[in-house]
């Protein structure tokens, strides 16, 4: 059985979409791996990048909690 041939929305050059291809379905497997070792390095973060981040996180969440579930006056 014959693999779907995909153009990859980053390069533009064809691959074969196989089942057992990481990433995305509409990126070729040479993105894909540049795309999943950009994540890997953007987690390492230090504590006070993550307290940071922690923070705004609850912000959000609350602004959005507060909008939702506001009473109308």
């Amino acid at each position: 059985m014959a693999f779907p041939i995909k153009t990859c929305v980053i390069c533009s050059e064809e691959f074969e979409l196989r089942p057992d291809k990481p990433g995305f379905a509409n990126r070729c497997p040479e993105c894909s791996a540049q795309e999943s070792t950009d994540t890997i390095a953007k987690q390492r973060l230090s504590a006070d990048e993550l307290k940071a981040q922690h923070e705004v996180n609850e912000a959000r969440h609350r602004a959005i909690r507060d909008l939702l579930y506001r009473k109308e006056s």
